[in-house]
Formats: structure tokens, sequence, C-alpha cells
């Protein structure tokens, strides 16, 4: 009888390892691929390759969670989740990591995610995607950044030595789950997000701005009121849309706490006025996240699908140095 039940037991392991490697053997994946470097610190990316299927297009995921961004969070529950189900579809997914909070402030992660999108421009023929087509997608704070890079690329550096940095870093379709749009309004018309008594009191260094002070040497925190509203606007994507802003798609829960739904349906407003496809999933009763996303993000799948797709794939060669 024990020996029965033992054998029971290492039938039940065998099958489960064998599907857990079968699921591995569906992709390939790269870690820690270095896209850049800040302040002597790497910027690294994980790059998921499908095995079969491939459609010669790249997708970003945002890997970022109240603005912290980590390679730790490119966990297999997060991969099943947020990834997977794009991969399915033949696209190679970068998993790209930016600086963190608590160190980096909301700006540098703005900054290291035009220097992604720049890196993989820059290497489409290494990596085998189109490079005219590359969408981005995240939530919450991955959302928010996804957003803020389609609405408001940073211009390329013509006359910078490093090529990559001579690359647009425009993305072609963007997807974001709960996203916030507007740190001014938030939630209502005046109410503001930031600061000791805002709804993301607990990310307050994220919005730690600094600036370096030539007479100190030093960092100093932005306290002036006026500097501290312009840094916000800046960095909210509501203020950046125009018709040139690629396909966006939203999708974010009524009965969310921490990001208002009012974020969604405000910069919807603005994207409707401004005559860019869009489009808003709302998730009833919903709150800052749910089970079964991993069905919404192959929702997303199929935007990118409608937006990105081409017949041609991109041509494989050598990537440049």
């Amino acid at each position: 009888m024990l020996l029965r039940s033992l054998l029971t037991v290492v039938f039940h392991l065998t099958v489960i390892s064998q599907l857990t490697h079968a699921q591995a053997e569906t992709y390939d994946r790269s870690r820690d691929v270095i896209y850049g470097r800040s302040w002597g610190m790497s910027l690294t990316m994980d790059v998921f390759v499908p095995k079969l299927n491939r459609n010669g297009l790249g997708v970003i995921w945002v890997v970022s969670g109240g603005w912290y961004s980590a390679p730790e969070a490119i966990t297999p529950l997060n991969v099943n989740l947020f990834v997977k189900p794009i991969l399915d579809r033949g696209y190679t997914v970068f998993a790209v990591c930016h600086g963190s909070a608590p160190r980096f402030t909301i700006p540098e992660a703005i900054g290291d995610l035009n220097r992604a999108v720049r890196f993989i421009r820059h290497n489409a023929p290494r990596y085998q995607i189109d490079p005219d087509r590359i969408g981005i997608y995240g939530g919450s704070a991955g959302g928010h950044l996804s957003l803020t890079q389609g609405v408001n690329p940073s211009p390329p550096n013509e006359k910078t030595p490093d090529p990559v940095d001579r690359v647009p870093s425009d993305v072609q379709a963007v997807a974001a789950f709960y996203p916030p749009t507007d740190f001014l309004n938030y939630g209502a018309d005046g109410k503001s997000a930031i600061g000791a008594g805002g709804i993301l009191k607990d990310f307050q260094a994220s919005f730690d701005f600094r600036t370096f002070d030539v007479p100190t040497r030093k960092f100093l925190s932005v306290t002036d009121e006026a500097q501290v509203r312009a840094i916000a606007t800046q960095i909210s994507p509501i203020y950046h849309v125009d018709f040139n802003d690629p396909p966006t798609l939203l999708i974010h829960g009524d009965a969310d706490v921490l990001v208002p739904y009012e974020q969604a349906k405000r910069i919807m407003q603005k994207f409707e006025e401004a005559k860019v496809e869009s489009k808003l999933i709302t998730k009833p009763g919903a709150n800052h996240g749910w089970a079964g996303m991993e069905k919404d993000t192959a929702t997303i799948g199929e935007w990118f699908d409608q937006h990105l797709a081409k017949k041609t794939p991109a041509t494989t060669q050598a990537a440049p140095q």
C-alpha cells in the first residue's frame, strides 16, 4: 500500500515536471540584457522569444508597480499573467526594468523607457522584429509609463556619439491596465495625488523630484509648489495627448481605490477630442487587479494584432555594432 502511494506521488511529480518543462520550452529567455546605464547602474531587460509562430513583431512589457522595478518582479506568476498570452500570439516580448523607486523618481524612469525603446529599435535586426511596429503595455505604474511613452516620447539626440540615442523612441500601439493619467486631478478636479495628503502618499519617493544645485554640488529636492506642479504636469500623460498619438487601449476596474476609474475616463475624453483611436474596457466591480487577468492580457494581444500586424515579418540579419 505504501509502495503504491509512493509510486503515485512519483508519477504525479513526473507529470508536473514534464508539463512545466514543456511550457518552458515554448519560448527562449535571455536574462539581464543591458540596454543602457544610469549613473553607472546597468539598466536591464529580459527578452522572451517564442519558439513557434513568430510574427516578426516586438512589444515591451513595462515591469513596474508603484514605480518599483526589478528583475525579481519577472516571476513565473507574472510571466503567466502578462507575458505568455502575448508570446502565444507570436510576439517577442521585452520585459523592461527601469531605475526603481525609492532610489529613482518618475522623470528618471521615463528617461529609462525612452532609452529602452531606442535600444530595441536600434537592435531590431538582432531580435528579428520590425523596427517600425513596436508596441508597449503595462499595469498601474507600468501602465502610466506605457501611456507616457505613447503620447510623449522624447526626441532623439542627433548630436550624440551614441548611435542608440540617435534613434526615435516612439511606439505604434499602447495598452495599459489601470494607469494614472493626471496627477493634478486625481479622482476629482483639483485633487492632487502627490504629497503627504494625496492618495499616492505611500509612493512619495517617486515624486521626490530633485535638481542638481551647482553652487553646493548637491542634489536638492524641488519644494517650490509651482515647480512641483510643472513637473507633475510633465509626467501626466493627459497633458500630452494629440492627434499623432498611437492607438491606445485601457482596461480599468470601476471600483479601483488606488487609481480611480475616473483617470481612464478623463484621458479617454482627451483621446476622443484629438481623434486618437482608443478604447476603454471597463471591469465592473473590479479593484486594482482581479482574478483571470491573463484573459485581459490576451485582449491586449488582440489589440496589438489589430494595430501592429504586418504580412511580411522583419528581415533577419546581424545586429548593428
